[in-house]
């Protein structure tokens, strides 16, 4: 019989188990990976099916209706179905919002701790939506040396409104009022924006800096410019979700600035042991872009927590 898994079950997660979940995940073979989309561009049905020999099978389907908001919904309404390897049983239905918030912080963390210097005490984060505050617990949990956070949101009051909020143990958080000032001083910086023109300047960023990118996920949009795509040494969460479906490469691919041989590789290289940073002067940049085997391997995690 199947598990029907709400969000409260996100009570017996933590961010250390979520991580590993993913490492583990991209220790074995290669995922098959599907996306379908029906519906009209203002209310949209999406439903991402992955296969992981050894995970078995998950199929993630959602709607985000653009007039929710007024109705006093929510935009992304949805549920993760997982089956057994094996036998193809349906073992559990997972409430979406809770695979997708573990899964995305999730995701960028196991980047950055393969790619930004270890003795990183600074980060940035950039937005102040739900993905922002996950992000404040999981950074914070996976690199001990980290002792400030600041967020620079483009409402000043959102970015106070965050920081006024519970800080991680030893740790500083405050609201940047300037984004050129707070990239410079950053030794990580995350952005987790709607942005669909670059908002973070190469030029700003200082050298040893990892840069983390989570936002566009849309042919159109990008967060970082053409300078950032240029300096950096390019990685991404997977090849296939990412070259080809988000503007952040799509876009300076077109326009010749960068190749698509400048991505140097994605988790499953990184965690199988290819190079990463080659050194603490080099800027990093990983492409967060999400994909339906994160989801598989971020669910049989939920799964074996929620009892």
């Amino acid at each position: 019989m199947s598990k029907m898994i709400t969000y409260e079950a996100a009570a017996r997660l933590d961010w250390p188990g979520a991580v590993e979940a993913l490492r583990f995940g991209h220790t074995l073979p290669r995922a098959q990976v599907g996306d379908m989309f029906l519906g009209p561009a203002q209310a949209t049905l999406l439903s991402r099916g992955a296969y992981i020999e050894g995970l078995g099978y998950g199929v993630k389907s959602f709607t985000v209706c653009d007039g929710n908001p007024a109705q006093g919904l929510p935009t992304v309404q949805g549920a993760m179905l997982v089956f057994r390897p094996h036998t193809g049983e349906l073992s559990a239905i997972i409430e979406s919002r809770l695979v997708t918030e573990f899964k995305t912080a999730a995701d960028s963390v196991l980047g950055a701790k393969l790619l930004a210097r270890p003795d990183s005490k600074r980060l940035l984060i950039i937005g102040g939506g739900t993905v922002a505050r996950s992000l404040i617990a999981a950074y914070a949990a996976l690199f001990p040396r980290l002792a400030e956070i600041a967020i620079w949101t483009r409402r000043p009051e959102q970015a106070k409104a965050l920081a006024a909020g519970p800080a991680p143990d030893g740790v500083t958080l405050h609201a940047a009022p300037d984004l050129e000032r707070a990239v410079a001083h950053a030794d990580i910086i995350t952005s987790a924006t709607m942005a669909r023109e670059p908002i973070l300047h190469g030029a700003w960023v200082r050298p040893g800096t990892h840069v983390d990118l989570i936002g566009a996920y849309k042919a159109d949009m990008r967060e970082g410019d053409d300078t950032l795509m240029s300096r950096a040494r390019l990685f991404v969460d997977s090849r296939e979700t990412t070259l080809g479906h988000i503007g952040e490469l799509m876009i300076p691919i077109a326009a010749g600035v960068i190749t698509p041989d400048a991505v140097q590789g994605d988790l499953y290289d990184l965690v199988g042991g290819a190079p990463g940073r080659q050194s603490a002067e080099e800027i990093t940049l990983f492409k967060n872009g999400g994909g339906a085997h994160l989801d598989l391997m971020m669910a049989r995690y939920i799964v074996s927590r929620a009892g």
